[in-house]
């Protein structure tokens, strides 16, 4: 856990910044949703959009139209389900961590999903371009894609984060995954069946879903060392 260690009287200065930086982070991922959720609500034309697109069209080559839908896949349905699957395996079966990440992965995963597809149809913005190839159908906002590859793809990052490796080891995978999630997400405009602003939602939404199940986690145990700590003093002092 990220404040394992820490007693619970006596927070540390790093784990009160922690805090305060993750609930900032979750304010502001689901500020900026409900922004282009507004405008997308009332129809409204975004310039942004048409400016990557135009981008995107100029840097398009053959090479990297390849590359861009083959990283598109690592955000599939199917790519992020199967990912999902032995996740939950490995946590529940394998892992000597707290049992309780396997549930709260799961919350994650299942949570982000639903969400996705009921803002869909809430929404209902149809896409710059269908392409059954990459999955690029139904409606557009916000990016499934985007979406579920921060929530998977960030709570990899997390449980790096509170594994026992090196530092070194971590810094290294994590910005690996970020940088896979950016890619993914990118990947959905360049291929055009995406607008900018359904990845900026995308990402927005899997952000803030993704650090509401972690900070649900962290708090629930350390409740629950609090708790055996108490107890601890309690059985002592009888």
């Amino acid at each position: 856990m990220l404040f394992r260690g820490i007693h619970p009287s006596e927070p540390s200065k790093a784990s009160v910044v922690t805090v305060i930086i993750g609930f900032f982070l979750m304010g502001a991922a689901f500020y900026g949703f409900i922004e282009l959720a507004e405008d997308v609500m009332e129809d409204e034309k975004f310039a942004v959009d048409q400016a990557v697109s135009n981008l995107t069209a100029a840097l398009s080559t053959p090479g990297l139209d390849q590359f861009m839908g083959t990283v598109t896949e690592l955000g599939s349905v199917w790519w992020i389900t199967v990912g999902s699957a032995v996740t939950l395996v490995y946590l529940a079966f394998f892992s000597k961590t707290s049992r309780w990440l396997w549930v709260f992965f799961l919350v994650n995963m299942i949570g982000i999903s639903a969400l996705t597809k009921g803002l869909k149809l809430l929404f209902e913005r149809q896409r710059p371009e269908v392409l059954e190839q990459y999955d690029g159908v139904g409606y557009s906002f916000p990016s499934g894609h985007s979406s579920g590859a921060m929530a998977f793809y960030g709570f990899l990052i997390y449980l790096t984060v509170i594994s026992p490796l090196h530092k070194k080891w971590k810094w290294t995978i994590n910005g690996l995954l970020t940088a896979l999630i950016i890619l993914i997400a990118a990947s959905r405009t360049f291929i055009g069946v995406h607008y900018f602003t359904d990845i900026a939602a995308g990402i927005a939404l899997g952000l803030g879903w993704l650090l509401i199940c972690i900070a649900s986690l962290e708090m629930m145990m350390w409740r629950r060392r609090r708790n055996d700590q108490s107890s601890e003093r309690q059985t002592m002092s009888s």
